[in-house]
């Protein structure tokens, strides 16, 4: 059982480890996705409207009500754009400083109630459409979890320094990934994938929230992770967090990554080469 989240604790470690062309940055970040965590965690298991997007893609109330929140924390802060799933019409990379945000990552999940959902916040900076990670955090707020990340500082999960596993190979590897919202008009690579993938690893989950997958592996409860068609709000902040942590991402083809690319694999590092032999068939 992970310990009583201390916000003043965090709060006090981050403004400790950023520079102080961060500090702000940090310190209003964790703030901003521990607001929406709670508020979201007030809503949790209560009739909630919800809306479509696309077939099997939600939105509720709690998305845009955490996002509101979210968005009056971090609004003027370091003099960024806020890109964010539920409000914003672009999401193509494009130089500038940014926050990008999913309020409720795993809607669907905190919709039929399933306890996987999480906010997730990042800041990076994009010139010359060269990404650039400065800050992350994913708060977990029925775990009491906030995995965080200053770039060139390391990854915490509250105040708890974390690392990547140490699997050796793919058949003692615990994998995750997930579907796109397109799948039911386009199964087959997705099918065809994961057959490759199950029979290799040691276990393959599916938790439906890539940023909560993408810490997982950070904090080395998973070695790795894959998915297709995913936006940039889904990555942003997972990506610092593991690359803090030791781990290493990629494209299917092994190509460097940013969350501006569909597809994705993030791994220990160790068993990284293996996914991708694996995965390289299924790139777009």
């Amino acid at each position: 059982m992970t310990e009583v989240l201390n916000d003043q604790d965090i709060l006090k470690l981050a403004s400790q480890i950023a520079g102080d062309d961060v500090r702000e940055i940090a310190v209003t970040g964790i703030k901003a996705a521990v607001v929406a965590g709670r508020f979201a965690m007030k809503q949790y298991g209560r009739p909630i409207k919800i809306s479509y997007k696309g077939e099997i893609d939600l939105v509720t109330e709690v998305d845009m009500g955490s996002e509101r929140l979210i968005k009056d924390e971090i609004a003027g802060v370091a003099d960024a754009e806020i890109m964010a799933e539920e409000s914003s019409a672009d999401s193509h990379l494009r130089d500038g400083r940014f926050w990008i945000v999913d309020p409720l990552d795993g809607t669907t999940n905190f919709a039929h109630g399933f306890p996987f959902f999480a906010p997730s916040i990042a800041f990076c900076r994009i010139e010359r459409g060269i990404f650039t990670p400065v800050f992350g955090c994913v708060f977990i707020p029925l775990m009491n979890e906030l995995f965080w990340a200053v770039r060139g500082a390391g990854s915490y999960l509250n105040t708890s320094a974390i690392k990547i596993s140490h699997a050796e190979r793919l058949g003692a590897s615990l994998l995750a990934t997930g579907f796109p919202y397109d799948v039911h008009q386009h199964p087959d690579d997705v099918v065809a994938a994961l057959k490759e993938m199950l029979i290799r690893a040691q276990g393959i989950r599916r938790a439906g929230a890539a940023a909560i997958d993408l810490v997982y592996v950070a904090c080395g409860r998973l070695d790795g992770f894959w998915e297709k068609n995913l936006k940039p709000w889904d990555t942003a902040a997972g990506q610092l967090i593991l690359q803090e942590a030791g781990g290493r991402l990629s494209d299917f083809s092994g190509n460097e990554y940013n969350p501006f690319i569909p597809e994705i694999i993030a791994s220990n590092g160790i068993i990284h080469d293996e996914m991708v032999d694996v995965l390289r068939n299924f790139s777009a």
